[in-house]
């Protein structure tokens, strides 16, 4: 049984996922998010396996299950909450095609900082930043590819309660650095996600003012539970450990082309 917190956090990444969702699909076991406008982004587009959910399909039929909510999609996303059920679903995954990469839960047990320095701002002030630092990942894809990873980034206001877009400024005033707060100041918890720095404003500081405002943001929301996720094998997760940042929990991720 995961520790109290822990089980807080997966249970707010869960309604945050059904809530984001245009519509989902229960299935046992969990339940599949879909949302059609944007069908290219695989974390609007696919199947949560979450231990709180009602009955369970068995590790073993999960690839049949992915196919039946998932087959009009030429992908396929699994997301398991819960790292000993990620365990027993791994191998049936793995055996039907899909690659496992970890995703690290980590809780700010620190201090929170003060001042910050970014502020809360709308989409449109990110938009061409954000457009343009997904074609530095993406340097393949297609406008329309594009075009969907950085609007779906609106649908998030329907994910929680609160929802803010934080950013830090260049001299210039263009946004260098932008994150986004899901609060929810019922349960005392907030999420910071994707928190990413424009190429050209790397090594400035700016993500600091967004990580510094965002949870000085929580806190004043009476978010004692301040979370993010960060992929187990990339630098940020010591980045954020310097921030005082520590490792509660795992989330699992299978993905097939």
């Amino acid at each position: 049984m995961p520790p109290p917190e822990l089980r807080r956090i997966n249970t707010f990444l869960s309604d945050f996922a059904r809530r984001q969702a245009a519509r989902t699909v229960d299935v046992p076991g969990g339940f599949a998010v879909l949302d059609d406008a944007f069908a290219h982004s695989r974390g609007n587009n696919q199947l949560v396996i979450d231990p709180a959910a009602d009955g369970t399909a068995g590790p073993e039929a999960l690839p049949a299950v992915a196919d039946e909510v998932l087959g009009h999609l030429p992908y396929r996303l699994v997301s398991v909450l819960d790292d000993e059920l990620a365990s027993a679903c791994a191998g049936p995954l793995v055996r039907a095609g899909y690659s496992h990469s970890v995703c690290l839960v980590m809780q700010h047990t620190g201090p929170v900082p003060q001042g910050g320095g970014a502020e809360v701002v709308d989409l449109d002030a990110f938009r061409i930043p954000l457009a343009r630092r997904w074609r530095g990942f993406l340097p393949d894809a297609d406008d329309e590819v594009i075009r969907h990873l950085v609007d779906r980034r609106g649908a998030r206001h329907r994910g929680a309660d609160i929802v803010h877009f934080i950013g830090a400024r260049a001299e210039d005033g263009e946004v260098a650095s932008w994150a986004d707060l899901y609060l929810d100041p019922a349960t005392g918890t907030a999420q910071i996600e994707d928190l990413i720095t424009s190429e050209a404003h790397l090594g400035r500081g700016h993500a600091d003012a967004v990580l510094t405002t965002a949870l000085r943001l929580a806190a004043d929301a009476d978010c004692g539970t301040r979370f993010l996720t960060a992929d187990a094998t990339d630098w940020p997760r010591h980045w954020y450990e310097r921030r005082g940042f520590s490792v509660v929990g795992r989330t699992h991720h299978f993905e097939r082309a």
